[in-house]
């Protein structure tokens, strides 16, 4: 039937391009993808044929292809900026990153859901195994434009070793952001090791000399972010369990990860 009508629509108006059996048959699957989420209409509309048959063909729920039409809209990606971020897993990163966001964040920061994610991906700075911090600097800063499609559009890079002076000394912040949704500034603190939780007073501090000294009288409270190699999610919970700041630990990889991996640890924290 398919073929009958392409064939059909090829004979009957040679004008009309991209009407093959192939693209047939993915519109039919489209349709029936889409036909019981009328709410979703608007979105595919906003985005290209080419990024929507992506995300039919990578996602497999409906709420996974919803995150991907809506952050391919806000983000604006390319092609090829969409299929990096399937690849490297950013819907699972995302929702295990909200489920690890922490009381005193969510109240400070009510909108603050799929703002960060659990774990980032850094497979652009190709980095060694055994590395530095200021290795690590320094690749994040030389590749900035990378790690902003990591991180999101929101993100503005304020700049490296941002210096806050408090008493008679200066201390210096890894890199300094502030998060256009948010209306924050966002402290990256980086660790090329395991987490340990004498890490966070380091970072608490910071966030403390940003409120006081930095931050404007109309922007909200800063956010913290330990960006470690590794780390331990019950150790994590428990460092941060009186804090009253809103900060949050993620680790970084190297390699794209194993995406059945992360589907797997998202399953286990949601049955």
């Amino acid at each position: 039937m398919v073929k009958e009508l392409a064939d059909y629509l090829a004979r009957t108006e040679p004008e009309l391009k991209g009407f093959s059996d192939k693209n047939l048959w993915r519109m039919k699957q489209f349709y029936e993808a889409y036909k019981d989420y009328p709410k979703l209409s608007a979105l595919l509309r906003e985005i290209s044929w080419t990024n929507n048959l992506t995300i039919l063909s990578r996602a497999k729920a409906i709420e996974e292809r919803e995150f991907y039409l809506r952050l391919t809209i806000q983000e604006k990606y390319s092609s090829r900026e969409l299929e990096r971020q399937i690849n490297s897993a950013i819907y699972e990163r995302t929702m295990l990153g909200n489920a690890n966001l922490s009381a005193v964040a969510r109240e400070i920061h009510p909108d603050i859901t799929n703002s960060f994610k659990d774990s980032y991906v850094l497979e652009f700075l190709g980095l060694p195994e055994s590395h530095s911090e200021s290795v690590l600097q320094r690749g994040l800063v030389k590749q900035m434009k990378n790690f902003i499609l990591e991180l999101g559009k929101d993100f503005l890079f304020v700049g490296e070793e941002y210096r806050v002076q408090v008493g008679h000394s200066d201390f210096y912040i890894d890199l300094l952001f502030y998060h256009r949704g948010l209306h924050c500034l966002v402290a990256f603190e980086l660790k090329a090791d395991k987490f340990k939780p004498e890490h966070l007073g380091q970072l608490d501090f910071y966030l403390e000399a940003l409120d006081r000294d930095v931050k404007k009288p109309s922007e909200n409270p800063s956010i913290g972010i330990l960006l470690c190699k590794d780390k331990d999610n019950e150790v994590v919970e428990y460092a941060l369990s009186r804090s009253l700041s809103p900060t949050m630990v993620s680790e970084y990889k190297t390699q794209l990860p194993d995406k059945k991996l992360l589907q797997k640890k998202l399953h286990e924290l949601f049955k």
